[in-house]
């Protein structure tokens, strides 16, 4: 494919930004600030939250059946022998609207279940990466690429593209059709809080990148005189030579950078929000990422954004031994945090204009592995949390809980998606203000699909 040179600088921004951002000893990438802050917070702001759980997260140790049926066929594959059985007293029972059937959340989701009975939180049964609509029928000939690989399939997820390579991911994409409501040379419309990755890398913006902690300053500078004039002869490096592509493309992410630790670096390091009293006591990473987030948004005057999408994330979900003990630890600092951020949202009044949502690698085997785990599978179930959310229900079809049966892909209990990454994702992106060009363009194979939205987002 032919590359002009605008596009080229474009990619280079997105691409070469982190490595550079390193070098000048900074923690982020992104395009410009604007020079002067928002007096007020936007009134049509909105905000997605994307939570990666990285490792392959076991959805049939996150949401099973309570009736007699349903749970009979969970421990009679899951045995108390295998290592890997919850007790049914255990779980948290809910009761999805309009279903008779009962059903149990993992034991460590105890801070956000209330969230379900109060309708802000809506579960999706078995949602994966799929090419086209698949049955146990044709799925040898309509699999996605690289089923069971951890690094595909985490690239299939984040960039709804599950056929070939892609550059860019969904939340990228997103970003690229919505810029404009940020303004020209506005804040950027993507930030991560979890490193690079393809679901923030966009064709035209880029992503601003923080740590989990602390703020974004440039490292060794600060009010004096002097600094003030390495500042100043950093800048006029960084604004020369700037007839070659790579030196002004480099130098141009350099400045935006600059410029942009001005009106982050103060919002974070701030001992004025209000929000972090809610994450008192909370250490986890997945806690400071979304107390990051939470101080972002909460800062949505001074920075101006009517969009913004986050990403944060917890791993070692990978649990091909000792699944349970770790599950414990994990959604253990999972559910407090997000009950946490979800408070922040409803302190600071815009609970109905955030949403955070989960994606994983994939789901992991129905049949227990030795050593109590699992092994790598496809569909699984994820949490939708937000004041928007049509929650207390129950969204997709659940699987059959039968080894070979019309739902497994083999007889390992790989459940064959019902919903695609791409209805998913459709769903969160029209609620945000994607416009059905804007979904064709972000979600390619939205078409294949009866549905470009499921109905869990008012």
């Amino acid at each position: 494919m032919k590359t002009d040179r605008r596009q080229f600088i474009r990619r280079a921004g997105a691409l070469s930004a982190a490595g550079l951002v390193r070098r000048l000893g900074m923690t982020a990438i992104a395009s410009a600030a604007g020079a002067a802050a928002a007096q007020s917070a936007p009134s049509d702001y909105k905000a997605l939250v994307c939570v990666f759980l990285f490792g392959g997260i076991d959805g049939n140790s996150v949401l099973v059946p309570l009736d007699a049926a349903g749970f009979g066929r969970y421990a009679a594959v899951r045995t108390e022998s295998s290592g890997l059985q919850i007790p049914q007293a255990q779980w948290l029972p809910i009761q999805p609207a309009g279903t008779p059937t009962p059903y149990g959340l993992h034991p460590e989701l105890a801070e956000i279940q209330p969230l379900f009975a109060s309708g802000k939180l809506a579960l999706l049964a078995n949602v994966g990466t799929l090419t086209a609509p698949t049955t146990r029928a044709n799925y040898a000939t309509v699999r996605p690429d690289s089923l069971y690989s951890h690094s595909d399939q985490q690239s299939q997820w984040q960039s709804a593209v599950s056929e070939g390579p892609s550059r860019t991911g969904w939340g990228g994409r997103l970003a690229d059709r919505l810029q404009a409501l940020n303004g020209v040379g506005g804040f950027p419309v993507v930030t991560s809080i979890a490193g690079t990755n393809l679901f923030v890398s966009g064709e035209s913006t880029s992503p601003l990148a923080l740590a989990a902690t602390g703020g974004l300053a440039l490292a060794g500078f600060n009010s004096t005189a002097a600094s003030n004039a390495r500042l100043a002869a950093m800048r006029a490096i960084l604004s020369a030579d700037r007839d070659n592509a790579y030196v002004a493309a480099a130098g141009e992410i350099g400045t935006r950078a600059i410029d942009l630790s001005g009106v982050v670096n103060p919002i974070l390091t701030s001992n004025a929000s209000q929000v972090a009293t809610l994450f008192a006591g909370q250490n986890a990473s997945i806690a400071q990422q979304l107390l990051q987030v939470a101080k972002l948004i909460e800062a949505r005057a001074q920075t101006g954004a009517r969009r913004q999408v986050f990403f944060v994330s917890l791993g070692g979900f990978d649990t091909h031994t000792n699944e349970l003990p770790t599950l414990t630890t994990l959604l253990g600092q999972l559910s407090p945090a997000l009950r946490a951020f979800h408070d922040a949202t409803v302190m600071m009044g815009i609970a109905d204009r955030v949403t955070a949502f989960t994606l994983s690698d994939f789901g992991r085997t129905f049949m227990p592995a030795s050593g109590a785990g699992s092994d790598h599978a496809w569909g699984n179930h994820h949490l939708v949390i937000g004041g928007a959310v049509r929650g207390g229900a129950l969204y997709g079809r659940y699987p059959e809980l039968v080894r070979s049966g019309p739902d497994d892909a083999d007889s390992e209990g790989r459940w064959i998606p019902t919903t695609a990454v791409d209805q998913y994702g459709a769903t969160l992106a029209r609620w945000f203000g994607a416009s059905p060009d804007d979904l064709a363009a972000i979600f390619p194979n939205l078409g294949r699909f009866a549905s470009g939205d499921l109905g869990f987002l008012a």
